[in-house]
């Protein structure tokens, strides 16, 4: 079996750490993947939409425990969700969104049996490790859900707001949802929205043709195309297109088509 994890804890401390050993004390056998740890802190949106897009290549019956978690310790319920393909363990705060805007939940529990924490006392600051990665390993071991926790209704986890984007016969409006380690602008704009049509990108009033890779544009030019990850995005190559253009996450794009569809 295995387990993903995703935090916004970064490499410098031992955290990662933890969990890790967390987990292999319940399932020494059991298959630790990292998503990311560099998520920026507090970023739930961020991890919302690294994990929607990890999902999918992963077998069924992948545990993935996310903590991005700026409300531990408060009221907001620690949860484990079901899916067709897998499990979601972490804050119930809108981090699972993503993943089930497109992987809708079979079922829900908020995590109320002590009985698989890592400790019946958890640190206020440190569900992750005393509750996520405890329940996270036990699942994977094959415990069921309705045995760690209670159930909740699906329709009352909380969920973040997923931008989206407006479709005309000859335009796409939109806004970068995600920047990534490149400085590459995620948009809200599918790929497929652009298949087999002559578009470019416009922004701050400048347009930018689509291409297909990074290289069919010179080194420190600007190029919009569909990247790994299914989704249109604005580069520059050999470049940072965050730092040439400004733009953060929610500034608006617009797709403009050189032709009517067919």
């Amino acid at each position: 079996m295995v387990l993903t994890l995703l935090t916004d804890f970064g490499l410098s401390d031992g955290y990662v750490g933890v969990l890790k050993g967390t987990v292999a004390a319940i399932a020494p056998s059991l298959s630790i993947i990292d998503l990311t740890h560099q998520i920026s802190p507090q970023d739930v949106d961020m991890a919302r939409f690294q994990l929607m897009t990890a999902y999918p290549y992963f077998p069924p019956g992948t545990v993935h425990v996310a903590v991005v978690d700026p409300g531990v310790g408060s009221v907001r319920r620690a949860i484990a969700i079901e899916c067709e393909t897998g499990f979601l363990v972490g804050p119930d705060n809108g981090i699972f969104s993503g993943v089930l805007s497109q992987n809708p939940a079979v079922a829900c529990v908020e995590l109320t049996n002590s009985a698989y924490w890592r400790t019946p006392t958890p640190s206020p600051t440190f569900h992750g490790r005393d509750i996520f990665a405890s329940v996270g390993a036990y699942l994977a071991r094959g415990v069921q859900l309705r045995h760690v926790g209670a159930a909740i209704a699906i329709d009352s986890l909380v969920q973040l707001p997923i931008p989206t984007a407006i479709a005309t016969p000859t335009a796409v409006e939109g806004v970068v949802q995600a920047i990534d380690h490149f400085g590459n602008l995620i948009t809200t704009v599918r790929g497929e929205q652009v298949a087999d049509r002559t578009w470019s990108v416009e922004c701050d009033r400048t347009r930018y043709p689509g291409q297909r890779t990074y290289a069919d544009a010179d080194p420190g030019e600007v190029v919009g195309l569909v990247g790994s990850h299914g989704w249109v995005e604005i580069a520059v190559n050999r470049g940072n297109a965050q730092a040439h253009l400004g733009l953060v996450v929610g500034s608006p794009i617009v797709i403009r088509f050189a032709e009517p569809p067919i």
